[in-house]
């Protein structure tokens, strides 16, 4: 009888806590809290007052955290409870636990290194970019170069048998002249 009554208590816990697991949206709101408090955090402590240009400033981290938030944050179900992670530097980081209803974030450190790695990863990515611009540009010139220099031989050649023809008619000519003497 106890066994059954602590099998039936465990599968009301997992029944419960399968229930309860929180969805997509309250991780976002849970990690948008978070990321609010990290920046208000971050403007007191590197002594930026409450003005229009820091409230701006909070302002785009958190629209350029939250569009980041929707394009790259994925949800894994675990039936009793979730998680969510982000891919940044080709690994996956887990932002946060669903479990009972709530939405636990990882600490402000780990957000810190997470918000650091993307803007580190953009740069890379524009620097990426940049230099293949840059590649596409010099390649681009050198093929412009060798159509210029392919052209030129042509040219060259050409002139090269012009010149050809004017002596061989030339040598005809002297060759006529002496067959008539």
């Amino acid at each position: 009888m106890k066994k059954i009554l602590i099998a039936a208590l465990m599968l009301a816990a997992a029944i419960v806590m399968a229930m309860t697991v929180p969805d997509k949206k309250a991780h976002k709101q849970a990690m948008m809290k978070a990321v609010r408090e990290y920046v208000d955090e971050e403007a007191a402590r590197r002594g930026m007052g409450d003005n229009v240009l820091t409230s701006l400033g909070k302002g785009i981290v958190n629209k350029t955290v939250e569009v980041a938030l929707n394009s790259k944050l994925e949800l894994s179900n675990y039936l009793l409870f979730n998680t969510t992670h982000v891919r940044l530097s080709g690994k996956d980081k887990t932002l946060s636990l669903g479990l009972l209803g709530h939405v636990f974030t990882f600490d402000k450190q780990m957000l810190r290194d997470a918000l650091e790695a993307s803007a580190l990863e953009k740069q890379e990515l524009k620097e990426e970019r940049k230099t293949a611009k840059q590649a596409a540009k010099e390649a681009r010139k050198l093929e412009k170069q060798l159509r210029r220099e392919q052209k030129r031989r042509e040219k060259e050649a050409r002139r090269e048998q012009k010149r050809r023809e004017k002596e061989q008619k030339r040598r005809e000519k002297e060759a006529r002249k002496k067959s008539k003497t």
